[in-house]
């Protein structure tokens, strides 16, 4: 999860579905996903992505390039557009895939790079492309182990495949397990318990527990020049600069419900009417009450805009007067998810001692069947399959 910051003048990093609101780069073979960028830079410069056929553990696969894509696997991105009535300048890069120079011919993992004139790889992003050939059913609990009942949730599923011949389940059929789009904390090959004719079943009771986490914190800067939605402040420099409410730990309190978007961001502004060119950039100041520092720890406030992973921008430092963690991220106005981590000092991550730990969390969960018969070079994907925690359950 802790990884190098990219390239400064690259933000709002998107590959999503077409379509309003959708933010699952999972999604069936022949869909268009969009990916799309801010170069703050706000010159022309070409840029190219590549697209690589992966293993369920996110390795290349055996697969050359002209065996999953008619075309080209590397283009460069031709669409691109510049900021319209904005303090900060931007270029916006976008691209579909697949496209007319690359159709993707099969289903499996994707890795998508995008790539500077020097062949540099900038940033990558995950998506999965499956085939509807399998029928997949997803239930989530509060865990069933007495030493996490109240802190996590667990997932239980099973795979219907009446179309397909499985000859060893054990050895061709693998298993990804992901909570809200976040492949960070994926749990992956995770074997069946029960055969039946036609259906394998998954009833784990700790192998595939997630803690619950808690509801996200959020904001809403889309009229950039006053206070809004959980911003207290707002002053207008080279940029905005938009001033959060101080947040409080809340790992100790109780649960509160409180509606979220699992941590993902929407770009909207009230300043123009094509939030990819007239959304402007704020300097987001986000604060985490501490009347002392976490000892031998450092605090991140991550989220979706970051793509869940903690490095050195969206580090914290800690504020010995005000007596609170504080940090600086140059955000495109929106609507957006964060919460907070902290890692220690032999690198372990905890995504709840800051913010908690609760099984009534509102969690979504993706289930990814992969799928290798004897002989074959590659893992198809043959069936994807959602859920959510029902506090009734």
């Amino acid at each position: 999860m802790l990884s190098l910051t990219q390239a400064q003048n690259i933000k709002t990093i998107q590959l999503r579905p077409l379509g309003e609101n959708q933010f699952s780069a999972i999604v069936p073979l022949g869909s268009v996903l969009e990916l799309s960028f801010d170069d703050l830079d706000a010159d022309s410069k070409e840029y190219q992505y590549k697209i690589e056929h992966m293993t369920p553990d996110w390795e290349p696969s055996n697969l050359i390039a002209n065996q999953y894509i008619n075309g080209f696997e590397q283009n460069y991105i031709s669409n691109v557009s510049n900021s319209f009535n904005t303090l900060q300048n931007y270029s916006h890069y976008s691209v579909q895939i697949p496209n007319q120079s690359t159709l993707i011919t099969k289903s499996g993992n994707y890795l998508l790079s995008v790539l500077d004139e020097y062949d540099e790889i900038l940033f990558t992003r995950r998506f999965v492309f499956y085939e509807n050939t399998t029928t997949v059913g997803v239930a989530v609990y509060r865990s069933r182990d007495t030493k996490t009942i109240n802190e996590q949730q667990t997932i239980q599923f099973s795979i219907n495949y009446p179309g397909i011949r499985i000859n060893n389940p054990s050895q061709e059929i693998s298993v990804s397990l992901i909570q809200n789009n976040n492949w960070n904390t994926a749990i992956n090959n995770l074997q069946p318990q029960f055969l039946r004719p036609n259906q394998l079943l998954y009833k784990y009771t700790r192998e595939t527990n997630f803690w619950g986490g808690n509801e996200y914190l959020h904001f809403d800067n889309k009229y950039i020049r006053n206070t809004s939605l959980n911003i207290a402040k707002t002053e207008q420099k080279e940029i905005f600069h938009n001033y959060l409410y101080i947040d409080e730990p809340r790992a100790e309190n109780i649960y509160t419900y409180n509606p979220d978007i699992n941590g993902q961001f929407v770009v909207r502004t009230l300043d123009g009417k094509n939030p990819e060119t007239e959304a402007d950039y704020a300097m987001l100041h986000f604060a985490l009450e501490a009347l002392e520092p976490y000892k031998n720890k450092d605090v991140y406030v991550f989220g979706a805009f970051n793509n869940f992973e903690l490095n050195t921008e969206n580090k914290m430092t800690y504020n010995k007067e005000a007596k609170f963690y504080e940090a600086e991220i140059a955000l495109k106005q929106g609507f957006y998810n964060y919460s907070y981590a902290t890692i220690n000092e032999n690198g372990i991550v905890d995504l709840s001692e800051i913010d908690g730990s609760f099984y009534q969390t509102e969690n979504e969960y993706t289930v990814i069947v992969y799928y290798k018969p004897f002989g074959e070079i590659y893992h198809r994907v043959i069936g994807v399959g959602n859920g959510f925690f029902d506090q009734n359950k």
